[in-house]
């Protein structure tokens, strides 16, 4: 099977984006980026005339450099998911990803911290997938550590979260944030099967509030996963916390996943 296409999540480089966005995007295309995933252009409070203008001014940056969008990040409103549809519309991706609790209305990291949140926010998200399928997007959800937290009974809410969702509803799994959680990527990824469409791929100690380090030099078994990931789409490189230059280390992550061969660019 053709391995995924790399990506690079624009929050990797949230800093130089406030500075000098056309200036940074540009960069990342000199660095030989074709793709990248934003990060949420807004939470789900965000007036949607706002969101539309804040993607289209994205979009005009991104065409400049000649940049495509693998995905987007967003927010998930209980009033309907119109916002979101136009998001991916104008940024030109039928994938989207919920990244965190907070941004679905309602709903933060203490809702997976019981059975009953978990149900609730699995069924939020199972409507709006519903709704956003009718428009031709699909959307997904993104983990971090937290998701692998036991519920009472025992059961990580991860795997519960996972089987109240249905099947439609795609995962973009943090690799390095399940193996912070003490989860082996390569068997969440098999686990998750044909649901798993997108990885985000980084490296490092694998512990909480530390810098994350070039691909192939921390304790993530990053060739492991991807083999696991038979149908991973894209393979989406991201830095959350660093010591080193943000784009020098984009540079080696991006040698490492194609010099492996384990990425398409």
């Amino acid at each position: 099977m053709r391995p995924g296409t790399l990506a690079v999540q624009l929050y990797s480089v949230i800093d130089a984006l406030e500075a000098d966005r056309p200036g940074t995007l540009a960069r990342l295309a000199a660095l030989g980026f074709r793709h990248v995933e934003p990060f949420a252009l807004g939470l789900w409070n965000t007036p949607p005339d706002e969101l539309a203008a804040t993607a289209r001014a994205l979009r005009a940056d991104l065409d400049e450099a000649g940049l495509g969008v693998s995905s987007v990040h967003i927010a998930v409103s209980a009033d309907g998911q119109a916002a979101a549809v136009e998001i991916c519309r104008i940024l030109g991706t039928d994938t989207a990803f919920v990244p965190i609790p907070w941004l679905v209305d309602g709903f933060d990291e203490r809702s997976l911290e019981s059975h009953d949140g978990v149900r609730a926010f699995a069924g939020r998200l199972n409507e709006a997938a519903r709704e956003m399928a009718g428009a031709g997007i699909r959307l997904g959800y993104h983990n971090h550590h937290f998701e692998w937290a036991r519920l009472p009974g025992g059961a990580h809410a991860f795997d519960v979260l996972w089987d109240l969702l249905d099947p439609e509803v795609l995962a973009e799994v943090d690799v390095y944030w399940a193996a912070v959680a003490g989860q082996d990527p390569a068997e969440v990824l098999e686990r998750l099967g044909e649901r798993a469409m997108a990885a985000h791929v980084k490296d490092g100690p694998a512990t909480l509030d530390t810098a994350q380090t070039p691909i192939g030099t921390g304790d993530v078994d990053i060739p492991a996963a991807l083999r696991a990931g038979t149908h991973l789409r894209w393979h989406i490189t991201e830095i959350d916390r660093t010591e080193a230059d943000r784009f020098e280390l984009l540079t080696a992550n991006r040698q490492a996943l194609l010099g492996g061969g384990l990425t398409v660019p």
